[in-house]
């Protein structure tokens, strides 16, 4: 029998013994009894006694061959292998220890991905959140992975030694032999197949599942309180969370089963087949291939290294070019009127090659790594696979085969052969395996990063590259107060509004105020005003919460008593009435005891009342965004003032696509329902409705006075 190559399909879900049964036929003529007249040597006996010489010097190769031998060699190989490692890692220490210059913070806290000990500690705390209990859906089909791995494993040693007799029966023209162990060769079929599409069932359900776990528990820790706005707004380690979300958690998800189905059957296989095959042809032949298992697969594991690297990289230069394209689209409108799509095609062109070109080095390195797989753990594992087989046949004194006979010989030769090809199988798996480790380490490190600013941003902590006030002016009174986020106090209360002392700052450290204090009451509206880039969004990003407090007292009502109104609306995706009652649902406007019939009054008092009879329904649902004009989303983000009532509102030149007379009856309307306003415009015609003034003049000074009938107003 001729010793198959290891197969590089590491798929566990492929038919049971697809691999061509063949079996050489003896001559007869070669078992003569040595007491009979030698006949005349024909060719064929000449031709092979030319060729003993070979066959008598692999047969001294193998006599050297033993486990006593091939264990001290792989003791010795691995335990330079380990010296080496040690030695690498105390020159590192030495170096670190060394080193006076300080490293930048992001390069020093970058997560590194490779197949350590913290690989293991990330997969560990993700696997206990895609498995959360002991007794769950993900263990039943795991544990039904491995029920059906295992009955495979026996499917092949049955299908091995059942077509044994099958072939046997078929050289010996022997038909009752044939047929004893051909019809439930037949009967057994359905079965296998069932095994195997229980085990495809099972990989791809746990695949899923382990998707819907992992992105719940992301997406609840993104989603909560403004953690979304802060990823993306405060903290700048992750650029891409939606690739995080979506693809990198899907390819996380189907690695990590891959790895365990993949690990999991050849671990099986290689138990049984030891076991039989130490029977068999003795424990020399398994030691030896269990010797070059852990000495390649140390070596191979080493190579691969960088793939992890690479994975990362990939990864995000996949998540820059979704990127770059979503912005195309977003954007398109104001792109257009600027002419901008020659330009904007060079930003795409240069992201696209800059990942192409990644690609290429990556592909080029796995065409390297196929080449060195492919000789380490096919080719020089087969010629170790033939010295193993070799040994008790080619031996003639080998006590095993001093008495039986060419067909018994030839039955063994095969029965043995075969095993040792699944086990040379099994083992050529677990060696490849450690490169999709190495691929899911890459990942791991992407969504352990994830976890850790998810945790860390929901528990008040960002990293930014802050502005140092020194760099600006080192003389200025600016450069001696020490910026820390989050030092700051914020107190809830009802009805107030108050900024005692507190330092207005960016969120990477660039002061605008540095000393900012004043209070407002329910019912005294506010008009902020100064010119562009004075501070005044920055003034409403710290009071709704979006940005920390660098010092000082911060007294405001809770989240949810204060309602922000942006000059560009969000329309929600949803039907006309999520519109006007977004972020609440339908049965939150149910518990409110708000009916359609009030939704209609908030519509007609911003003069949309045509809408909801245009669309005939408050359940039709539109692309809002396009549907509506702006100056009607406008008045659909006042409509929806109305129906939350909050003690105050942020409104940010919300009505500067609406006609003047009903801006005017929109803001009288506030004043009538108790909605305190803190209005940003440029209209001379809004100071009527408000009792004092912020002015900011983007130098760092502001003032807050009443607004009397000597204060020059402003504006357009």
């Amino acid at each position: 029998m001729s010793l198959a190559y290891w197969s590089e399909d590491k798929s566990q879900t492929s038919d049971v013994f697809q691999e061509p049964i063949t079996k050489p036929v003896a001559s007869q003529h070669i078992l003569a009894p040595p007491t009979q007249p030698v006949p005349p040597p024909s060719r064929a006996i000449q031709g092979s006694r030319e060729t003993r010489l070979p066959v008598d010097t692999m047969a001294a190769i193998s006599k050297y061959l033993t486990a006593k031998n091939s264990s001290i060699a792989g003791g010795v190989l691995l335990l330079l292998y380990i010296l080496k490692q040690r030695r690498r890692a105390s020159q590192l220490n030495c170096k670190k220890g060394s080193a006076l210059v300080q490293k930048n913070d992001k390069e020093g806290k970058k997560e590194r991905a490779a197949v350590d000990k913290l690989f293991f500690l990330r997969i560990y705390r993700i696997l206990r959140i895609m498995t959360p209990r002991f007794l769950c859906m993900e263990t039943g089909y795991m544990v039904l992975i491995a029920v059906m791995l295992v009955t495979r494993t026996y499917c092949d040693v049955w299908m091995i030694q059942n077509g044994t007799m099958i072939e046997s029966g078929i050289i010996n023209r022997d038909s009752r032999l044939f047929k004893q162990h051909y019809y439930p060769y037949i009967a057994v079929i359905p079965v296998i197949a069932l095994v195997n599409n229980l085990l495809k069932l099972g990989i791809n359900e746990l695949k899923l599942r382990f998707r819907e776990r992992l992105t719940q528990y992301l997406y609840d820790q993104y989603l909560q309180g403004y953690t979304y706005y802060k990823m993306g707004n405060l903290d700048n380690r992750i650029s891409n969370p939606d690739q995080l979300l979506t693809q990198d958690v899907e390819k996380f998800c189907n690695s990590v089963v891959d790895l365990y189905s993949n690990l999991s059957k050849p671990l099986l296989d290689i138990g049984l087949y030891i076991f039989k095959l130490t029977s068999a042809i003795g424990a020399q032949g398994p030691t030896i291939m269990m010797a070059y298992l852990i000495i390649s697969g140390l070596f191979l594991t080493r190579l691969r290294r960088p793939i992890a690297k690479m994975t990362v990289t990939e990864q995000r230069y996949e998540g820059e070019y979704r990127y770059v394209n979503s912005r195309l689209i977003t954007n398109s409108e104001e792109i257009a009127f600027y002419n901008g799509n020659l330009r904007e095609k060079q930003t795409i062109h240069s992201t696209f090659q800059k990942l192409v070109d990644h690609l290429h080095k990556f592909i080029f390195f796995r065409f390297s790594m196929g080449f060195v797989d492919s000789v380490i753990a096919k080719y020089i594992a087969t010629g170790v696979g033939y010295l193993v087989v070799s040994r008790p046949f080619l031996d003639l004194s080998h006590p095993r085969h001093l008495h039986t006979s060419q067909s018994e010989l030839m039955e063994d030769y095969y029965q043995s052969g075969r095993m040792l090809l699944r086990l040379s199988q099994a083992l050529g798996r677990i060696v490849l395996a450690g490169r999709d480790m190495t691929r899911l380490s890459g990942f791991t490190s992407r969504i352990a990063e994830l976890m850790k600013v998810l945790k860390e941003l929901n528990a008040g902590k960002y990293e930014r590259t802050m502005v140092t006030q020194q760099e600006k002016d080192p003389g200025s009174v600016s450069a001696k107060l020490a910026l820390v986020p989050g030092s700051g106090r914020v107190i809830n209360a009802d009805h107030i509004i108050k900024f005692d002392h507190t330092p207005l700052a960016t969120p990477n450290g660039e002061i605008l105020i540095k000393d900012l204090s004043f209070e407002v009451m329910s019912g005294a509206n506010v008009l902020v005003c100064g010119p562009n880039g004075c501070g005044k969004s920055s003034l409403f990003r710290v009071l709704g919460g979006l940005w920390p407090l660098f010092g000082g007292e911060l007294t405001k009502p809770e989240r949810g008593k204060l309602f922000y109104v942006p000059q560009r609306p969000y329309m929600t995706l949803g039907s006309l009435r999520d519109q006007v009652i977004y972020p609440d649902t339908f049965e939150e406007q149910n518990r409110k005891g708000i009916s359609d019939q009030v939704l209609k009054e908030y519509l007609d008092n911003v003069q949309l009342g045509h809408i909801l009879e245009r669309e005939g329904s408050w359940d039709m649902v539109q692309d809002w965004m396009d549907v509506l004009s702006g100056g009607e989303k406008q008045r659909m983000a006042m409509a929806r003032l109305f129906y939350h009532k909050p003690q105050f509102a942020i409104l940010d030149e919300c009505t500067s696509a609406v006609s003047v007379d009903v801006e005017d009856f929109i803001y009288s309307h506030c004043r009538t329902v108790g909605i305190t306003l803190f209005t940003v415009s440029h209209r001379k015609s809004l100071w009527k409705h408000h009792k004092f003034y912020l002015h900011m003049d983007g130098r760092g000074n502001y003032e807050f006075k009443p607004i009397t009938e000597e204060t020059v107003e402003f504006g357009s």
